[in-house]
């Protein structure tokens, strides 16, 4: 699994880098050249989201989302642990319904024949089955999750704690050590 979040991480870089380049060279030829690019625009909102579906798997890697969680923490860890299957199963028959709609979906734009406004040579099934990739790999990334759990891994989904990470931050800026946070990182 190790080259697929390498992968993942190199579409993130890639896909901002090109949408940045679209932008910058939509910009020059507008105001330098007097000329524009029609295509422009649409790709630039491809690339975003592209970004924005293959940030969703990613995030959930990375632990990044953020989540009402004070409930889960405050249990024990056997009670925090059943909480933790049932969330981790939860989101993957979320994702496995996402998964499902998405191929769904992508394959009547491929039957309809549909192209893009600005790119008419480009089936607007292409674009679009980013969806079906975010979602297959969010399958994965949440199947991951329960399985550390079931296996003891781990005892919950780890979601962003941003009241631990501020405390971090200003610990690192002032100096001062505090006490730490209940089930803070």
């Amino acid at each position: 699994m190790r080259w697929i979040e390498r992968l993942e991480e190199w579409l993130i870089a890639i896909l901002l880098a090109a949408m940045t380049l679209v932008s910058f060279s939509q910009v020059v030829a507008r105001y330098v050249f007097n000329y524009s690019f029609t295509w422009a625009l649409e790709l630039t909102m491809v690339f975003f989201a592209w970004l924005i579906f293959l940030g969703i798997p990613y995030g959930v890697r990375i632990g990044s989302h953020i989540g009402v969680d004070a409930l889960v923490k405050a249990l024990g860890p056997k009670s925090a642990r059943v909480a933790g299957i049932a969330g981790a199963s939860l989101c993957v028959v979320y994702s496995a319904i996402l998964l499902v709609g998405s191929w769904s979906y992508v394959g009547k734009m491929y039957d309809l024949g549909v192209t893009m406004d600005d790119l008419p040579s480009v089936p607007i099934w292409v674009p679009r089955v980013v969806l079906v990739a975010s979602f297959l790999l969010l399958l994965v990334r949440f199947s991951q999750v329960l399985w550390r759990i079931i296996v003891g891994r781990e005892i919950r989904l780890h979601l962003g704690d941003e009241a631990a990470e501020v405390l971090r931050q200003q610990e690192e800026l002032t100096g001062e050590k505090r006490a730490p946070v209940e089930g803070g990182k």
